[in-house]
């Protein structure tokens, strides 16, 4: 009786594993947050913890199933079937302070600049592979790709270019790979993405008046990669995902009212708008060095430069407007690049540690930089690990810091920053320039658990896996 009892305590044992790793799987999948913009741009970086151990060196190359975030290739290298569900925490930190110019830091105002505006989030992720034959995969990973959170106090200097504002997207990639043989495989996929954003400016010097953009659409796009294993100890990846035309459609209002004045419209109600997310082309190259040394690298362009101005219309297609103003966000973006080497050292059978320092060079420059979005240019340095629990389930942990080079927002006539608001003289109006500093930096911390469920569940590869 006793031996009867001890195995069924280890067959129930195994299926409540199976049971809890698939609701936690499933949880992954319908679970995400928004969070402070933590990469150029408002894009968010933070998709693999294994990748951030090593500030995203070679992530394109492989070396993780959340690697086929960058590139689906890499599902090639994860056998049977498998699932990696992530989250991380981002905990930003910017102030801003005014500095002579700014026009509501002078009297009769005095506003002045802020504490800490970065709002904390968590950043779940979720991927899943399945190998369907020996040289086919199918796959699908859910992501919140671009974010953003900020608090600002609605007395503050530099209000009429930030208010509270959130910005929220939802992924799903389903995709495939195929491997034509031991060196060369190929992935594509599709991108299914839902954005959400309530956006905030305020309206001149008066408290509570504020012009507010509350936004939600749908956008489609691509993803598609390729790796090469010239030698055993050698991988190579290049992977890109298109740029999303992310349509949106919303509510333009203002919290307080605005007079109707002849020949100066005031359009409030429905508006729409596309946002032209950036492409991004990601090159990773893995280099097994001994049976514990890997070193890695990446190089990764952003094209953020197709942003452009974002203009809000009407549904008769004309220029949605405050005050005969047309409602727009000058964004202007630069391309961005990103930079990062990387090593990882296998300390035992079951304990994997990884190191990696980043450069990244921000798609928002001096020109164009205001207090909602103050990127800058950044540097990573970044610590990882994973622990092998068993054969069939891992944890992946990492942690980073993110020195970002201080910002100077000069928002004036002089400057040629295209957010400066010359006012309407013509109403008595008063121009708003704002000229500032801000301090920032950003802590990441990241956990993964990693499930190769055909090993958990033998009969899982059945019927389809027949090899």
């Amino acid at each position: 009786m006793a031996a009867i009892a001890k195995s069924w305590g280890r067959q129930m044992s195994r299926r409540g594993w199976a049971s809890l790793l698939r609701a936690s799987s499933a949880l992954g999948l319908l679970v995400i947050a928004s969070a402070q913009a933590n990469a150029g741009g408002f894009a968010v970086r933070e998709q693999s913890t294994y990748g951030q151990g090593t500030s995203f060196a070679g992530i394109a190359a492989g070396g993780a199933l959340s690697s086929m975030f960058w590139n689906p290739a890499t599902m090639t290298q994860v056998p049977g079937i498998q699932s990696e569900n992530g989250v991380t925490g981002i905990f930003p930190f910017a102030s801003n302070t005014p500095l002579a110019g700014s026009f509501l830091a002078g009297p009769p105002f005095n506003f002045g600049g802020t504490n800490n505006t970065g709002e904390a989030g968590l950043v779940p992720s979720g991927y899943t592979s399945y190998q369907l034959t020996p040289d086919l995969w199918l796959g699908v990973s859910i992501n919140a790709p671009f974010g953003l959170s900020t608090n600002f106090p609605d007395v503050w200097a530099g209000r009429p270019y930030a208010g509270s504002t959130t910005l929220k997207t939802y992924n799903a990639a389903p995709s495939f790979a195929y491997r034509f043989n031991d060196w060369i495989s190929v992935g594509a996929g599709v991108q299914i993405q839902y954005a959400s954003a309530d956006l905030r400016f305020g309206l001149g010097p008066t408290p509570g008046s504020d012009l507010n953009i509350d936004a939600h659409g749908w956008g489609f796009g691509a993803t598609a990669g390729v790796t090469l294993t010239p030698t055993p100890t050698t991988s190579i990846g290049l992977g890109w995902r298109s740029g999303v035309n992310q349509k949106a459609n919303g509510t333009l209002t203002l919290s307080a009212g605005v007079p109707a004045v002849p020949g100066f419209a005031t359009t409030l109600g429905a508006v729409n708008t596309t946002i032209k997310g950036p492409d991004t082309v990601s090159l990773g190259i893995r280099q097994r060095l001994d049976p514990r040394w890997t070193v890695m690298g990446t190089v990764e362009w952003s094209n953020w430069s197709r942003i452009g101005t974002v203009t809000f219309s009407q549904p008769s297609g004309a220029p949605a407007t405050v005050l005969g103003v047309p409602v727009a966000l000058p964004l202007q973006y630069r391309d961005g690049w990103f930079f990062s080497l990387g090593a990882e050292y296998m300390w035992s059978e079951r304990l994997t540690l990884r190191t990696g320092v980043a450069y990244e060079i921000s798609p928002i420059s001096d020109r164009v930089r205001m207090p909602l979005i103050p990127d800058n240019n950044r540097i990573w340095a970044s610590v990882g690990a994973s622990w092998q629990v068993s054969k069939f389930m891992h944890f992946d942990l990492a942690y980073s810091h993110i020195w970002v080079q201080d910002p100077s927002i000069n928002i004036t006539a002089a400057s040629g920053n295209p957010w400066f608001n010359p006012g309407i003289p013509a109403l008595g109006i008063p121009a708003l320039p704002y000229v500032g500093d801000v301090s920032a930096h950003v802590d990441v911390l990241s956990a993964a658990l990693v499930v190769r469920f055909d090993v958990l569940e033998p009969d899982a590869r059945r019927p389809f896996l027949k090899y």
